[in-house]
């Protein structure tokens, strides 16, 4: 039986990971493609079931810091990959919104369509003044999710990050609160 949904889009079901999503997960964590430009995988199986375990964890902490979401499409069950948002304890008003999705969503708007709900989740729900992401400068994929997001760039961090032995640079993004307000309510814009 299917989780019941955490957030639904107009395409999407987002909804918390468990055991039994072990296998689609695995699928694109081990896809040497899927995990080029991040410092986790190729997964093996235990990596899997730590992410797992890791996951379903947060999910039930006191505090939530972590909103992970497997995300599916509504019309065709089965996960096709999972994003969230990431909290320190110690900066409670903002997080990084993080996604990894099997090849066969890529293209297809799934991402951006994901990262928005979180994104409007993060502002309205939660409250913070600030969500941010990173990624690797190559990656285009992401870096055109993160600006249909409303995201705009920070900065790069040279040399930030090693990635299967090879030091990599790392471009941080981020959105604001009143940048999102902007964004989604047109009237607001007019009214400055």
């Amino acid at each position: 039986m299917a989780n019941a949904p955490i957030l639904e889009t107009e395409r999407l079901v987002l909804r918390e990971i468990t055991e039994a999503d072990f296998e689609r997960i695995h699928g694109y964590a081990t896809d040497p493609e899927v995990v080029q430009y991040v410092p986790w995988g190729p997964n093996t199986e235990q990596d899997t079931h730590d992410f797992l375990a890791r996951t379903m964890i947060a999910a039930v902490a006191e505090p939530r810091l972590e909103y992970v979401f497997g995300v599916e499409l509504r019309e065709e069950p089965g996960l096709l990959g999972s994003v969230g948002l990431y909290i320190r304890p110690e900066d409670t008003d903002q997080a990084m919104l993080g996604y990894a999705y099997d090849r066969s969503a890529w293209g297809r708007g799934i991402a951006t369509e994901a990262a928005l709900a979180m994104v409007g989740t993060g502002f309205d729900l939660l409250g913070f003044r600030r969500i941010w992401a990173s990624c690797d400068p190559d990656n285009q994929g992401s870096r055109r999710v993160l600006e249909k997001v409303g995201m705009t760039i920070e900065g790069l961090l040279r040399r930030d990050l090693v990635i299967r032995g090879e030091v990599r640079d790392n471009l941080v993004w981020s959105i604001l609160e009143d940048e999102w307000r902007d964004r989604t309510n047109p009237s607001r814009r007019r009214d400055r």
